[in-house]
């Protein structure tokens, strides 16, 4: 994988030095308060290593879409609260991001203090990375970390600008994340198997096309599966189905062939003629047998467990969305299943386990089998554009 610098690269000693720390703290916010601290407990090994190591931590973070406006609703102030009871620490709030404020924050601070400046994009130059702006923000720092991987996929000035005027380091949970990504599609142990879930192919063209020759299973659910089956002729009823892709669909299972990436499609399937959760309405059947008026909401039992015979075989498993509407029980049930198979295969040391996306890490959860898999990424764009195997711009400045 490529090479870059981590925390390990640092002295001991950092006293006299001030950290720039890309974070990611937007966090989902319900009156006033944040409803969820994950994003902070993941960059909290590395704010306090660095404030252990003495040098005064400057946390930059983005906060909603503010479109370069000052917003009060918008400003980071807003989560210095979740930010100091995650840490155990006191944070001071510094209004600015560059300027007179900063420096005379700055002077404030003792070694091993944090404080967290405004957010970014109240300025217009962070969205148009502007190097005017990067190198401002730059002057208040003698290093810079980048720790919100889930940012990454952006070329903003505090994700990517700053890496070009001070020394650059990936932080404690990108480095974790970079090596997790690496063990899934980098360099993985095969056989890789890839589940690509969720309502629309169209969402996913990109993720498929580049997995179709990285892979050797791909197992396809969500509403997605019924676009697959409907492309091969498979009359899906009313389900969710864009008729439409058949022809790219196609093209699709086409390049697996060719590539020897076996395509997973359901079998059988769980239906209903409305999308309700009534036991009585719902029937599991082949899917040759979805009638007319019916929609398809998940995977069946057997083809549940057809999947957790091929992840038996796998040694690397990469996962993004779930396979049926998980949202409403009892359509998560293949979800959960064969989540729980992937987490007890990886506990038993036979798979590496790799997930992400907000459905699916809620999916995951709902399992109870998260916590079980080797690595789940709480980044949505940015774990979609590595799948896609696109550049990211926030790490690419890191490699040096």
């Amino acid at each position: 994988m490529a090479k870059f610098k981590t925390l390990d690269d640092l002295p001991a000693d950092l006293t006299g030095e001030v950290a720039l720390v890309r974070v990611d703290l937007n966090l989902p916010m319900k009156d006033g308060s944040a409803t969820d601290l994950t994003r902070v407990v993941a960059v909290k090994p590395t704010i306090l290593e660095l404030a252990g190591k003495g040098a005064k931590v400057l946390l930059l973070a983005h906060f909603g879409r503010p479109g370069g406006q000052r917003s009060s609703v918008l400003s980071t102030s807003m989560v210095v609260g979740d930010v100091e009871d995650v840490l155990g620490k006191e944070v001071m709030f510094i209004p600015e991001i560059t300027g007179p404020v900063v420096e005379q924050s700055i002077g404030i601070l003792r070694s091993g203090d944090i404080g967290l400046l405004e957010n970014t994009r109240f300025w217009p130059g962070e969205e148009a990375n502007d190097p005017a702006l990067a190198q401002a923000i730059a002057a208040h720092g003698t290093l810079y970390v980048n720790d919100a991987f889930s940012a990454a996929h952006r070329a903003h000035a505090t994700t990517e600008g700053l890496a070009h005027h001070l020394p650059a380091y990936a932080g404690r949970s990108m480095e974790a994340e970079l090596k997790a990504l690496d063990a899934a599609l980098g360099n993985p142990e095969t056989p890789v198997a890839a589940v690509v879930g969720g309502a629309k192919v169209s969402t996913k063209l990109a993720v498929l096309e580049h997995l179709v020759g990285k892979v050797q299973h791909l197992i396809i659910g969500g509403g997605m599966a019924n676009t697959f089956l409907a492309a091969r002729g498979v009359n899906v009823g009313k389900s969710l189905c864009e008729h439409d892709l058949a022809a790219t669909v196609t093209r699709i299972m086409d390049e697996a062939d060719h590539a020897g990436c076996t395509v997973h499609l359901p079998y059988d399937v769980v239906v209903a003629k409305e999308f309700t959760a009534n036991p009585a309405s719902l029937r599991t059947c082949n899917v040759h047998e979805v009638a007319d008026d019916e929609m398809i909401l998940d995977l069946g039992p057997q083809a549940t467990e057809a999947l957790a015979d091929v992840l038996k075989t796998c040694r690397t498993l990469v996962w993004n969305g779930p396979l049926g509407a998980f949202e409403t029980e009892p359509f998560d049930t293949a979800t959960v299943a064969l989540a729980r198979t992937a987490a007890a295969l990886t506990l038993e040391g036979s798979l590496i386990s790799v997930a992400g996306g907000g459905d699916t890490v809620a999916a995951l959860a709902q399992a109870g089998a998260g916590d079980n898999f080797t690595y789940v990424s709480t980044a949505g764009g940015a774990f979609l554009e590595w799948m896609e195997g696109r550049v990211l711009p926030g790490v690419a400045a890191l490699e040096g």
